[in-house]
């Protein structure tokens, strides 16, 4: 988890004692009484209590401990989709801190707003290159450019960022099997073409694989199925190759960002409508009229009050990136957001289905 906020500590501090006064007064006497019907000692329920208490508090009110820092002298990172958001804001971040940056921005060649700021840094060590990370032939050319400005070739490339990504939303009667194709293949086919492209370069340096996923690659939630199975899929693509990159000693993490739709602007109120037309147009009629248009329009209010919510600054995301690429251990997952998401996230994958349901649908 990222460093945290007095504010999240608190809140985070304040809903472990609420889970431990709950835990206190009513787990003990149930788990009492079973241990007595197995004949074990009573104490020891009390005992693992405290324990787990004491294990969740740690997990959530300490800051992150200090694990070293690798030299960034010489080092280069490749960050997908830098056109703007936290792909934008990272490249200026690590090039920085230091690093060498190739810079992928899928509208480089149109002349493009991020990839000429970018450009405008006039740097040795911060270099812009054309890339949809759909295209093979792109994703090839962008690491033959990478290949050939290395600084030391022999050396392999640090760390690559799969950062490129879109979001969409709808109800899957109202969300065309192309819909779901196309996210998908940004979100996860396209980290997959870039991370096999790359990982020979990452090999050599025993570097880092970044991916950014969501905590919707660890959970659903209403109209947001094509998006949640991309980073679902995203999610089990890092822990195999994680798994596989162990030997290599290349590390793999996940960042798992809450809600920067306000930050990052990848939703807005422009798109919702026009997408809310393009759902409402194509669907079938026959879903229209089970649907109906008051049922579907109210829908469509959410989406707009959601692109107003969220976090504002993205500076978590680049403190978490930034450490799974500087850490000399990095951590297998990052959760860089608002308290009450992460509190639901920890809820929805760990409580049975039927009680999450229940608190949340």
């Amino acid at each position: 988890m990222a460093s945290q906020s007095v504010f999240r500590v608190a809140l985070l501090t304040s809903f472990s004692v609420f889970l431990t006064v709950v835990l206190g007064f009513g787990l003990p006497a149930l788990l009492n009484a079973a241990m007595r019907m197995l004949g074990l000692p009573e104490t020891s329920v009390t005992e693992c209590i405290v324990v787990m208490y004491v294990v969740f508090v740690l997990y959530i009110a300490t800051p992150r401990l200090p694990r070293g820092f690798v030299e960034v002298k010489g080092k280069a990172v490749f960050i997908t989709g830098c056109d703007s958001g936290f792909g934008h804001s990272l490249a200026k971040h690590l090039h920085k801190l230091g690093f060498t940056v190739f810079a992928g921005c899928f509208l480089k060649d149109q002349g493009g707003e991020g990839a000429k700021e970018l450009e405008e840094f006039n740097s040795d060590r911060l270099k812009v290159v054309q890339l949809d990370v759909c295209s093979d032939e792109q994703v090839n050319k962008a690491v033959a450019f990478i290949k050939d400005n290395l600084e030391d070739s022999q050396r392999g490339l640090w760390a690559v960022v799969n950062n490129a990504g879109v979001s969409t939303f709808g109800e899957v009667e109202f969300t065309s099997m192309e819909t779901y194709k196309q996210v998908s293949e940004v979100n996860l086919w396209g980290t997959i073409r870039v991370t096999k492209a790359v990982l020979p370069l990452i090999r050599r340096a025993k570097g880092r694989v970044v991916n950014l996923a969501s905590m919707y690659g660890r959970m659903g939630n209403l109209l947001r199925s094509p998006y949640c199975v991309s980073k679902y899929g995203m999610e089990a693509f890092s822990d195999c190759l994680r798994y596989e990159m162990k030997a290599w000693g290349v590390k793999v993490s996940i960042i798992e960002p809450g809600n920067f739709i306000v930050a990052t602007g990848i939703l807005t109120r422009d798109i919702v409508a026009t997408t809310a037309n393009k759902l409402w147009n194509e669907a079938p009629e026959e879903v229209k009229e089970d649907y109906g248009k008051t049922h579907f329009e109210h829908f469509m209010s959410l989406m707009r009050s959601y692109c107003n919510s969220g976090q504002r600054d993205v500076a978590p995301v680049l403190d978490d990136i930034t450490d799974a690429i500087m850490s000399k251990r990095p951590y297998t997952r990052y959760s860089p957001m608002e308290p009450h998401w992460w509190i639901r996230v920890q809820l929805m994958t760990h409580l049975p289905g039927a009680i999450s349901d229940l608190l949340y649908f």
